[in-house]
């Protein structure tokens, strides 16, 4: 490592940037306009997979009433559904449901597009857009070891 970094600045410079980053992104319109707290609850049973509405809660650190208005939504508009617990009849997990991925992957695609359209827009050299891109996996282990 390079003596004359200073892991304080480059934990500041990085969550700096990083923050701007994300609140730009997450301000892309899209159809369907899910909130905050649906795209978080959506997201998470994307990746966790099936679980219950208190389990979720937990996950994303929210009161299990907040998470129940949420979910409650999101189940009427069709965007999750409750199933019986495959280890446990007496329990009731949620699931995203097609439409509610279709509806991930459109807020994912117009992110992607923003950032695709800034990246070719002339205001990155090539060997910037090498940087990046090998700065994305190292992004990714940053926020796995946090």
């Amino acid at each position: 490592m390079n003596e004359d970094l200073d892991p304080d600045a480059v934990a500041s410079a990085l969550l700096a940037s990083i923050s701007v980053l994300v609140r730009r992104v997450r301000q892309v319109p899209t159809d369907g306009g899910l909130t905050m707290p649906e795209r978080t609850a959506l997201s998470h049973l994307d990746r966790s997979g099936p679980t219950t509405s208190s389990a979720l809660a937990r996950e994303v650190q929210i009161t299990a009433q907040a998470m129940g208005a949420t979910l409650s939504t999101l189940r009427a508009r069709g965007l999750v559904e409750r199933r019986p617990d495959p280890n446990d009849g007496r329990r009731v997990v949620l699931r995203v449901t097609d439409a509610g991925l279709e509806s991930l992957k459109n807020k994912r695609n117009a992110r992607t597009e923003l950032i695709a359209g800034a990246l070719t827009s002339g205001t990155f050299t090539p060997t910037e857009l090498e940087r990046l891109a090998a700065a994305a996996p190292l992004l990714e282990r940053l926020a796995q070891n946090i």
